[in-house]
């Protein structure tokens, strides 16, 4: 029997340190992805969503001496809320105490969200234990978040937040006797299902971290509503959101395979390995139960893999997996993501992609003596991934065909903060073949033209078939290899060095040819250079790339010069 309130309150215990008796908020860390928040060089913060968690955490537990404490946490991150119905941030919080929202750039409407989450979920586990007057105002600040919420009305495919918007004006409709609330909620709710359920897969597809929270806050959400429909909904996404889980688990070096459209860690961090273990019941073990690293909102989430699932993480097979995850299929819009999974590896790609740096648009996991070694396709420009070098690929089985094309005005490190015009100042620009995890007895053999990479007794065949990269075509042009051991980031590198020099703009809009095409092949030997040998022709400013593998579908096309998008 898995006792999770013990956990729990091991988890409490070794958070009480943090907490700050003065301020009565949680202090966390301080950590920024760059954008909304304005503070530098702070080493720590009391964070509002952070000290929620904590507050109803402390709450779970159902140990008196948490009590005052918790309802304390609680008043001061109300109290830090915009209640002024006249200001475009009323409803929300700041990330931190430390920052108030006038001061963030700009203010993270998503607050609601989260924060309202937190709260609601309290008031329906605890609030029979909350003071009178703290509990109306708590009630009142959860329907402050839901009046922020429904004004802003995020569209289905804003997953996690879709999620998130329902859970809360749902509950608080349906607990506080608001209609209009409950009748929202019901609705944002149905349209994320309309969205998904053609595709059985969210926007954010296969993210190991927005999967995760979508199953966490529906699987909230269908244990707190009270509406039938609401129940059955959840019900819905969580079956298929298990099923893209359960399909994506590669057995041997338990990861989760690739591609993914977002994702901030290759390999699977703490959080994400606890939280298999303990939804699959200890299917699968990545901890004991003793050490397991608890997160406090796991605590009466109900979150649970299906049983139908539970095989598909302890027994090894072979699968291939081909899904339509955007756009309207049949038209020009479409996408898709292909993975190839047997007991050694496993190898994904998406059809069509950016190399945004939560991408994983090329990505293999394999068994290397009993743990994972990873191979991962990025482009940098100035050592960050650069969204406007763009991906694009034909994978059938353990071979995969892809190109690299560019646009203009596309994202730099960002898909939509900090656009390109034309141009961009650089210093540094590359192709990489990255690998890590375990890098022991892992062999590189570079050629001329590529690579043949070892590991565990398996052979990646990596291949250049065109480079081009030239404001100017000179055909005695040649890109350099550059292949690097394993550094003090623990990875080695295999890179196509397209600029490296002094700083200088690189006017990609006045670039005349500027495509490359490889291949990626994994076997138990590399196949002969004809096996993989693709046919390239140029038809008008396109590069069309085929071979008699992916002769049942489309080409491959590439742009030859940079356009806009």
């Amino acid at each position: 029997m898995i006792d999770e309130r013990k956990m729990l309150i091991r988890k409490m215990k070794e958070m009480d340190s943090r907490y700050n008796p003065e301020l009565q908020l949680l202090q966390s860390p301080f950590s920024s992805p760059g954008y909304h928040t304005t503070l530098t060089g702070v080493e720590w913060v009391h964070a509002t969503r952070d000290s929620l968690n904590y507050a109803l955490g402390l709450l779970d537990t159902e140990l008196a001496e948490y009590e005052t404490r918790a309802l304390q946490v609680i008043a001061r991150v109300i109290s830090l809320q915009d209640t002024d119905p006249g200001r475009n941030t009323f409803g929300i919080w700041p990330w931190f105490y430390e920052e108030p929202l006038a001061r963030m750039a700009p203010p993270d409407w998503n607050w609601a969200d989260f924060c309202g989450s937190r709260l609601i979920t309290a008031l329906c586990r605890h609030g029979h234990r909350f003071p009178e007057e703290l509990r109306a105002a708590v009630i009142r600040s959860v329907c402050y978040a839901s009046e922020a919420i429904r004004k802003r009305n995020v569209g289905p495919d804003y997953t996690n937040i879709a999620i998130l918007g329902a859970f809360v004006t749902l509950i608080c409709g349906e607990q506080y006797g608001d209609s209009a609330f409950a009748a929202y909620g019901l609705d944002r709710l149905t349209r994320l299902y309309e969205y998904t359920r053609t595709r059985e897969v969210f926007e954010e597809y296969n993210s190991p971290v927005y999967t995760y929270i979508a199953i966490l806050e529906l699987s909230k959400l269908r244990g707190l509503t009270l509406n039938g429909r609401a129940r059955e909904l959840c019900d819905r996404l969580l079956q298929m959101t298990w099923k893209t889980v359960a399909e994506h688990y590669h057995v041997a070096t338990k990861q989760w395979s690739g591609p993914h459209a977002r994702r901030y860690e290759t390999l699977l961090d703490e959080r994400s390995k606890a939280f298999l273990q303990l939804s699959t019941q200890g299917r699968v073990m990545f901890f004991s139960w003793e050490q397991l690293p608890y997160e406090e909102e796991w605590f009466g989430s109900g979150m649970t893999c299906p049983p139908e699932y539970l095989d598909d993480f302890t027994l090894p097979d072979t699968r291939l997996i081909a899904r339509w995850y955007r756009g309207d299929q049949g038209e020009t819009t479409e996408r898709w993501a292909t993975t190839y999974i047997t007991p050694q590896y496993s190898l994904g790609t998406f059809d069509e992609s950016d190399f945004w740096n939560q991408r994983s648009v090329l990505l293999a996991y394999v068994d290397n003596g009993g743990s994972p070694a990873y191979l991962r396709l990025r482009f940098l420009h100035d050592g960050y991934d650069f969204c406007s070098a763009l991906f694009h690929s034909r994978q059938r089985r353990e071979r995969v065909w892809f190109g690299v094309d560019f646009a203009s005005n596309g994202g730099d490190t960002h898909i939509n903060l900090d656009k390109i015009d034309g141009s961009v100042q650089a210093e540094d620009l590359r192709l990489r073949l990255e690998l890590g995890g375990r890098l022991g007895e892992v062999d590189i053999r570079q050629m001329k033209d590529g690579a043949v990479i070892q590991i565990g007794g398996l052979q990646f065949s990596f291949k250049s078939w065109l480079t081009l990269f030239a404001e100017d075509p000179d055909p005695r042009q040649t890109l350099a290899w550059e292949l690097k051991g394993a550094g003090a980031n623990g990875t080695m590198t295999l890179d196509l060095v397209l600029y490296s020099g002094p700083r200088k703009t690189i006017a990609l809009d006045g670039m005349k040819q500027a495509a490359l095409v490889m291949s990626l092949a994994a076997g138990s030997e590399a196949p002969s250079g004809s096996e993989m040998a693709p046919l390239i022709e140029q038809e008008g400013g396109l590069v069309k790339v085929t071979h008699r593998d992916f002769a049942d579908g489309p080409p491959l096309y590439l742009h030859l010069q940079p356009r806009r998008i």
